[in-house]
């Protein structure tokens, strides 16, 4: 009898430790949920790391891929090397690429970041988290790629290999139409 009690007692101290900790994982009620597929992108403005303002409604008519990030994350520093090759190959007046960090010191961390690996594409600073909490973000890497209307094509969680001949050819089909 002591032993079906012993089991039952842990099954339940189980069960609550699983509950909270997938409780703490989740976002909070002031997150929205999570943009997808078909979605409207939601509007933003954000400032990069050159002080300029830059909005996601001022580039409707270009293809736009937003890229949410933070320095401690090993899997948003793999991918950031194939996203600078995919921005080399088809950046220009309908391709956009927007990186924006969540990092509340992202302000101090980026600098130091990009002076070890620059790159080329926009680097914007959420550090807030207005814009991650209006997309529902909360896995790392996320990604968003926003068609010339506005709407959202794809919602990417984790990295992704943006350099793939498969990948580019994607792109360069949306930019066509």
């Amino acid at each position: 009898m002591r032993s079906l009690v012993l089991i039952v007692v842990i099954a339940l101290v189980g069960a609550s430790v699983y509950l909270v900790s997938s409780s703490n994982s989740r976002p909070s009620s002031e997150w929205v949920n999570s943009v997808a597929a078909g979605d409207v992108a939601p509007d933003f403005q954000l400032e990069d790391t050159d002080g300029k303002q830059v909005s996601l409604s001022d580039l409707r008519g270009k293809v736009v891929l937003v890229n949410f990030w933070a320095t401690w994350c090993p899997p948003c520093i793999e991918e950031m090397p194939s996203m600078e090759r995919l921005n080399e190959v088809i950046a220009g007046d309908d391709f956009v690429m927007l990186a924006i960090n969540t990092e509340a010191n992202g302000r101090s961390v980026v600098p130091a970041f990009l002076e070890k690996t620059p790159y080329t594409f926009p680097i914007l600073y959420d550090d807030k988290g207005v814009v991650q909490k209006r997309y529902g973000v909360f896995k790392f890497p996320e990604s968003f790629i926003i068609n010339k209307d506005g709407t959202v094509a794809e919602k990417i969680i984790g990295p992704l290999d943006w350099s793939s001949l498969k990948t580019i050819t994607y792109f360069q089909g949306l930019i066509k139409g």
